[in-house]
């Protein structure tokens, strides 16, 4: 189509328009995604989670300062928790960013998360994969920084950044999210504050008793203050020897491999039951379904399971699909 042939000429008012295609699901979105595979897999994806508060916005700030001094290009994601057009904090810390506005080597996107209950909307690989298509050297993306639910990042970066904070309590309590078996790269950012080496300390203790399953790398613990642009360099360099460990050891295509059948399985599931859910409310025996289990007349397991063993429903359902 030919948006997308002037997104690969260079375009970065196409590559805005195919983004917000790809934010608002489009039904041309099957048609991008096809036209852009063959240009995909040379950036370097890397996710920046943590808690709130621990300074991500800032650290995307200042990496992306890093990596345009080395001549690089980047495109950043930034997630935020209500809608790209709020006010508040979050806002406040994308005004850190302004200084890349203007930069043709950056392109920055903000992405509401849209009811999402993870870190990421479900839309986010595609834009990564716009931006990949599009050229960027690096993508950097961003999540909101929800805790427990931050495991959507392993399905679209190649490496996952996670910043702490010393304030942030007990580290034991704040990995209990699974943030220990995501990170490629732990730092403990705000450096300078009290209990800052102590939580380096812990943190490298615990990977020492943690059975790693992320081939030969090991996974370091740096120390940083990103809002003094202190320790940016390091990280940087052990992002770059990060991916080029997974390289090395080709963990990097199997790694792409299993995201890219995740994100197979996901589109089914939600095709799926977008259209199951569509069916459902046109069939008056299915709703009758729902207003026993609404008034608590059945049980959601046996309903489900009746449902699911209707042969006549079914084949209504069949047919009807048959007929698009």
């Amino acid at each position: 189509m030919e948006l997308v042939e002037r997104m690969l000429a260079g375009g970065q008012q196409p590559l805005a328009r195919l983004i917000t295609l790809v934010e608002r699901e489009s039904a041309e979105v099957p048609q991008i995604m096809k036209a852009i595979q063959p240009h995909l897999g040379k950036a370097h994806i890397i996710g920046i989670t943590g808690p709130p508060g621990a300074g991500k916005s800032t650290m995307v700030d200042k990496l992306t300062a890093q990596i345009r001094k080395k001549g690089a290009t980047v495109g950043v994601i930034a997630v935020d928790p209500t809608s790209p057009f709020s006010g508040g904090a979050v806002l406040g810390d994308r005004i850190r960013m302004q200084q890349h506005y203007l930069d043709e080597g950056v392109f920055i996107r903000s992405m509401a998360t849209r009811g999402s209950h993870g870190g990421l909307p479900h839309t986010t690989r595609g834009v990564v994969k716009l931006m990949d298509a599009f050229g960027k050297d690096f993508v950097l993306v961003e999540t909101v920084g929800v805790g427990q639910t931050e495991l959507d990042i392993m399905e679209a970066a190649d490496t996952v950044v996670v910043v702490l904070v010393p304030e942030a309590g007990d580290t034991i309590q704040t990995l209990k999210a699974g943030l220990l078996e995501i990170a490629d790269i732990f730092v403990v950012n705000k450096a300078d504050r009290e209990g800052a080496n102590y939580m380096v300390t812990e943190l490298m203790a615990m990977l020492r008793l943690y059975s790693s399953q992320k081939g030969s790398w090991e996974v370091p613990v740096l120390s940083t203050q990103a809002v003094n642009d202190v320790g940016i360099e390091e990280l940087l360099e052990a992002i770059e020897n990060h991916h080029q460990a997974m390289d090395e050891d080709d963990d990097l295509d199997r790694k792409r491999q299993r995201q890219r059948r995740q994100e197979f399985i996901q589109t089914v599931e939600q095709r799926v039951i977008g259209r199951l859910i569509e069916l459902m409310e046109q069939d008056s025996k299915m709703m009758s379904y729902v207003d026993q289990v609404a008034k608590g007349d059945v049980d959601p397991f046996s309903a489900a399971y009746s449902l699911v063993t209707d042969q006549e429903l079914l084949r209504k359902w069949q047919e009807a699909l048959g007929r698009e």
